[in-house]
Parts: C-alpha cells; sequence; structure tokens
C-alpha cells in the first residue's frame, strides 16, 4: 500500500515537464492567446523550479527523518498545488509565476520526493532496495507522459491561466490524499520476513546508520556524488532538448513533439525499474559500468542519427540509460550509509542532480549557438562517460567488501 501510494503521489507531484507545453504557450504573441514572453523570461520559472527542487530534497528529507514522511509529504503535495495555483492567479505576471511555480511548487516536490522514497524502502527487504527505488522514481519518470496529454488538452480548451488553476487543485487533492497512506514501519518490524519470525534478534553486524558529518567523511560519498553529477549532466543534456535535436537532425516537425518526449520519458521510467532491479542481481557498481558503456556509445551515434528510426533508437537508449542512473544512485546510498538518516543524506547526494539541471541544458545551448548543431556536446558526453568508466573501478575498489571488515 506505501509503494502504491508512493507511485501515485509521484505521478502526481512532477509538474516540472509541464512547463515544455506551457513555456510554447506563453510565448506566444497576445493577439494568439499567449503572454509574449521572451525565451529566457519564459525559462526563469523552470529554472527556478529545478533549483528549489534540489534543495526540497534536502530539507524534506532531513525533516521526514525528524518526524515522518507523511506530513512532509502531504505538506509538498499541497505546495506543488498552491504554486499552481499562485501562477494561475499571477497570470501574465513573471514575478507571480516565478515564485508560484519555480519557488513553492519546486520546493513541494522536493519535499514530497524526499519523504517517498525513504518510507518505501524501509518497508522491504534490503536485496530489493533497487527494485523498489526503481519502481517509486519510476512513477516520477512517468509523469510526463500523462502530463504531456493532459496539459495539451486543458490548453486547446481554456486559457494558460486557467489551465495552472485546475492543474493547482487537481494536483493538491490526489497528493495529499495519496500521502495518507505514505509512512514508516514500526521500529520493531523486519522487513520480507513472515509475522511469526518477527522476533527481536541482534544482528552479529551492526546497523549502518551514518550521519551527514560521517558520510562526507568518507572517500566514496565524493565518488558517488561526482558520478552522479556526470549521468545527470549527460542525461539532460539529451532529454532537455529532444525536440530541437529531433528537427536539427532529421529535419521532423515539431508536430511529432509529443511523441518523442512520451517515449524518452516512458524509456526514462522503465530504465529506473530495469537499472534498479538488475542493481540488486549483479550489483550497483557493475549496473552503473553496464549503462556508462551503452551510454558512451550512443552519444558517440548520436553524430550520425539522421533518421526517424536512428534518432529514435537514440531517445530509447538514452532514456533506458538515464534512468538506470537515477535508480542506482538511491541504492548504493542507502547500501552505504543506511536508512536511518537516508532522507538528509540522500538529499545530499541529491545535491548533484540539482547542478546538473541548472548547467547542462544552458551549456548544450551554447554548443548550439556556437555551432549550429549538438555534435560537440556529443563528444564532450563520450568524454565524460570515459571518464566515468575511471571513477566506477575507483568506486568498485573503495566498495570492496575488505573495507568493512
Amino acid at each position: 500500500m506505501v509503494l502504491a501510494a508512493g507511485i501515485i503521489f509521484n505521478l502526481t507531484i512532477q509538474i516540472l515537464y509541464v512547463w515544455t507545453l506551457l513555456k510554447d504557450k506563453i510565448k506566444m504573441p497576445l493577439n494568439e492567446a499567449g503572454w509574449g514572453w521572451t525565451s529566457q523570461q519564459a525559462g526563469l520559472p523552470y529554472t527556478l523550479g529545478i533549483i528549489f527542487f534540489a534543495l526540497g530534497v534536502l530539507i524534506g528529507g532531513r525533516i521526514q527523518d525528524k518526524i515522518g514522511p507523511r506530513i512532509v509529504a502531504s505538506f509538498g503535495g499541497a505546495m506543488v498545488g498552491l504554486g499552481l495555483i499562485i501562477s494561475g492567479l499571477s497570470g501574465n505576471n513573471l514575478p507571480g509565476v516565478a515564485i508560484g511555480y519555480g519557488a513553492v511548487s519546486g520546493l513541494g516536490i522536493g519535499f514530497g520526493y524526499g519523504s517517498v522514497l525513504p518510507a518505501s524502502l524501509k518497508w522491504f527487504h534490503s536485496s530489493k532496495k533497487g527494485l523498489i527505488g526503481g519502481l517509486v522514481l519510476g512513477g516520477f519518470g512517468l509523469a510526463s507522459v500523462h502530463y504531456a496529454f493532459i496539459t495539451s488538452a486543458l490548453l486547446d480548451k481554456f486559457t494558460i491561466r486557467d489551465t495552472m488553476l485546475y492543474m493547482g487543485f487537481a494536483v493538491a487533492v490526489i497528493s495529499v490524499i495519496a500521502a495518507q497512506f505514505i509512512k514508516n514501519p514500526a521500529s520493531d518490524f523486519i522487513p520480507g520476513m513472515p509475522e511469526k519470525s518477527k522476533v527481536a534478534t541482534i544482528s552479529k553486524n551492526p546497523a549502518i546508520d551514518f550521519n551527514r558529518k560521517d558520510m562526507l567523511k568518507t572517500k566514496r560519498f565524493y565518488m558517488i556524488f561526482i558520478l552522479f553529477l556526470f549521468s545527470a549532466s549527460v542525461g539532460l543534456m539529451i532529454l532537455g532538448n529532444v525536440v530541437r535535436i529531433a528537427e536539427v537532425q532529421t529535419g521532423i516537425g515539431v508536430s511529432n513533439a509529443v511523441f518523442f518526449i512520451s517515449t524518452a520519458a516512458i524509456m526514462n521510467a522503465a530504465g529506473r525499474v530495469v537499472g534498479g532491479s538488475l542493481s540488486d542481481k549483479i550489483g550497483r557498481v557493475n549496473t552503473l559500468f553496464i549503462a556508462i558503456i551503452l551510454q558512451m556509445f550512443n552519444m558517440i551515434g548520436f553524430i550520425f542519427y539522421n533518421n526517424f528510426t536512428f534518432i529514435t533508437f537514440g531517445f530509447i537508449l538514452a532514456g533506458l540509460c538515464f534512468g538506470a542512473f537515477l535508480a542506482v544512485f538511491p541504492a548504493v546510498t542507502a547500501d552505504q550509509y543506511g536508512l536511518k538518516n537516508y532522507g538528509f543524506n540522500y538529499g545530499i547526494v541529491y545535491l548533484a542532480y540539482g547542478c546538473a539541471g541548472i548547467a547542462a541544458p544552458v551549456i548544450a545551448d551554447l554548443f548550439y549557438d556556437v555551432s549550429g548543431d549538438f555534435n560537440t556536446a556529443y563528444i564532450i558526453c563520450a568524454c565524460i562517460m570515459v571518464l566515468m568508466i575511471i571513477l566506477n573501478f575507483i568506486l568498485k575498489r573503495e566498495l570492496s567488501p575488505k573495507k568493512y571488515e
């Protein structure tokens, strides 16, 4: 029940992808029912949303470690809806939309994201961390699929202002209801064992429960952080420019935008489930290695993808690898630092994604503005993957069982 509620909750609160469709409408002239904003103005709420999202994961994770996930998730869901409502009420007013969508909703998404995953992991045996994390985060990644259709349908019938208002009320109601089922198990709960076998036992090995200070003292934390930063940067450079890449390299018009966005999002969600499950079976570092190799060759391949079939294949593989990365890092954080302080610890690790979310799209745009294509970005991404292979081998040695004997 907690797992199902977590998936529904994440499917509801991930409204960052909605801005892609709203932005196109907002940039249209006033006489075409748009707001006439420039690209920079229209990009500000999304950028702020990424920043406050990362901060929300950190802050919300810390709070839920102290008071539990239900209250924090409920508050986060309400904030996401409230931010959309504030944006709708603000109308054609940049500061109001930036505060509502960017700050309030972004922070709310982070609060919810930072609460659902730790609670879900605690209900299942440690051997399933990757799979459970992948399922919960899969809902987060899959949200862009249904929101692409919902947002398009609303914008066809209503104004931008009304679309935000209707979505805000719906998000607040659904997410807060789902949040009521998100809770931690009892302190004596032993996951994966029958009720009659849940007796108080003392493990021969002490539980792994690192606090923030202890985690930051370990070398492996910085390796995990850098790997997360690199993998997220490469994924966001591609997935953040899906439509433009397809247009530039194949001449395919924007009429296929929903198809490409949905395909990448579905593969992103699938990658989280598959990558998480695979990491439970063959290990986190080995799964990372497979995803890094595939992504490296895919980045090289993007230089030559010049038709519908090839570019679709590229987006499928990019989405799968990106999703796998996002499933492995939550699991490896739980493995190495425990679940007691997981919310705050993973919040710190997740700052890597926040940094990538701000920098990667901007860097990709700069390369495009200079050369008119993304080939330079692809080459740099492939080189980053090579560095990740080296760092992954170093991390594997650092995570050797001998380190903990």
